[in-house]
């Protein structure tokens, strides 16, 4: 016979109302939709600040170019 069958861990039965176990589980469903969310932001923001930066960069190249070129 499966050792598991006997074992206490896999009889639980959590006592109180089940209705709250699935306003729990929907809490913890929001709150991982809403770091995804977060992640995905910040993601979409550093990629917009490496693009800024680039910008940056080449603007600065530039100048610096004009700049040795009057000297």
């Amino acid at each position: 016979m499966n050792a598991q069958l006997n074992d206490p861990m896999y009889t639980f039965k959590p006592e109180g109302p089940t209705q709250m176990l699935i306003y729990e589980n929907l809490a913890r469903s929001r709150t991982r939709e809403a770091e995804q969310v977060a992640q995905a932001h910040r993601l979409v923001r550093r990629l917009h600040t490496a693009k800024r930066w680039e910008q940056v960069a080449k603007w600065a190249t530039r100048r610096a170019d004009r700049a040795s070129a009057c000297l």
